[in-house]
């Protein structure tokens, strides 16, 4: 007998349709309107409401516990500081659904390529977000939040630069590594992690790019949140204007770096070191990022991530190229795939 939890209502519609009943939340026949999802098992759908505002309802695969559920934990984090994100408006544990606030389609990627508009202001205001969640996220810290029981440790990054390794290298890519060479860059991984785990460490949301933020009422709000550890004071930054999804211009990285380190208080002659340890965290991420790549378009079948590719080994290569310390890496990385070289 299977212990994998089962829905009492295995089609998604009538779950929903019970759910808005149960709640009052909407008309049990309001109308549907299914959205785009993330690389998650998770399902969205707009609830029309004649009358009022839409919601959202995030369906998950199987039943959930509220009362641990991660999502959960980081929102009330989150309102305490207070951070712009959706509310939950109620739940379900035994239909594994979340009401949400609905903040639109508009994620801040979605807008520049519609508009363009205030691209500058929306950055430089999502820079001061990342500085809001690591100077309040010290300042709440307590275990009674998830966040502050995970953390990028040795374990973590290791994983994730195997993760790049399995699913981008040799699943993706064909690669052959031959024993040697994956000693070699378990080596250069050591080197890597160890050096960013014994980084200070501070909030991070761990997913901080253009498709996790959303532009509603001319504000900015975060989304996917519910991954959120500690780990390197760059590690959101990295994540922000090392996007996969979306092209900088060197002057506005090298703008919104400087905007970072003055709302942070740092010291303008730690600016060299700060950008070292920038683009240190930059090639961790940005490879694990391609495992996630190469991970949705093999083993989930889903080839649209691959558009992303190209963006995001530049974003490698480029600091490959210009650290001494990763010629070693840059060679046993070009052999296994040319583009990284």
């Amino acid at each position: 007998m299977s212990d994998t939890p089962t829905f009492e209502l295995s089609d998604p519609e009538q779950r929903v349709r019970r759910f808005l009943r149960d709640h009052q939340l909407a008309p049990a026949d309001a109308r549907l309107v299914p959205l785009t999802g993330d690389a998650s098992d998770r399902r969205y759908l707009r609830v029309c409401r004649d009358g009022q505002d839409p919601i959202v309802l995030a369906l998950h695969a199987a039943p959930i516990e509220f009362a641990s559920l991660p999502f959960a934990n980081v929102s009330r984090l989150l309102e305490r500081m207070p951070v712009p994100a959706p509310a939950i408006l109620g739940h379900s544990d035994k239909d594994g659904i979340l009401a949400l606030t609905d903040l639109g389609d508009m994620t801040l990627q979605a807008h520049l390529a519609a508009t363009g508009a205030d691209r500058e202001q929306l950055y430089r205001d999502a820079v001061a977000l990342i500085v809001l969640l690591q100077e309040r996220g010290r300042e709440l810290a307590t275990t009674d939040f998830v966040p502050y029981r995970i953390a990028f440790d040795v374990e973590k990054l290791t994983w994730e630069l195997n993760f790049f390794v399995k699913h981008f290298l040799e699943a993706h890519r064909g690669a052959q590594i031959a024993p040697e060479i994956r000693e070699q860059l378990a080596e250069e991984w050591s080197a890597i992690v160890s050096e960013l785990a014994g980084e200070t460490r501070v909030l991070c949301h761990r997913d901080y790019h253009c498709r996790n933020l959303m532009v509603h009422d001319g504000r900015l709000f975060l989304i996917d949140f519910q991954d959120a550890r500690l780990g390197p004071d760059t590690y959101d930054l990295v994540s922000l204007l090392r996007d996969s999804y979306m092209d900088f211009e060197d002057s506005e990285v090298d703008a919104l770096i400087a905007h970072f380190q003055q709302l942070k208080h740092l010291p303008a002659d730690d600016s060299a070191e700060f950008r070292r340890r920038f683009d240190l965290m930059s090639v961790q991420r940005n490879l694990k990022a391609l495992g996630t790549f190469g991970f949705m378009t093999t083993t989930k079948g889903n080839p649209v991530y691959v558009q992303y590719i190209p963006r995001t080994i530049a974003h490698v290569r480029r600091n490959l190229r210009k650290y001494e310390r990763f010629s070693r890496l840059r060679v046993l990385l070009g052999h296994l795939d040319a583009e990284l070289m």
